[in-house]
């Protein structure tokens, strides 16, 4: 059944619970068993990620504070 892969940046991990039951309603909704949805959060640091030319550590760096 349904496997959703996310694509982030870190996360906090008290957000991730969340998020994954968030995920996992929506296919509920649609008449899918919660049991059949498998969610994947994929963390990529900042420095590894970029757009623009520009790593993200630096073109969003405010919002590690």
């Amino acid at each position: 059944m349904p496997i959703v892969n996310i694509e982030s940046w870190p996360l906090k991990k008290e957000a991730k619970p969340a998020l994954i039951k968030k995920i996992t309603e929506v296919f509920t909704e649609m008449g899918i068993p919660a049991q059949a949805v498998t969610v994947v959060i994929h963390e990529t640091e900042l420095d590894n990620w970029g757009s623009a030319g520009e790593q993200h550590s630096v073109k969003f760096k405010d919002l590690k504070k």
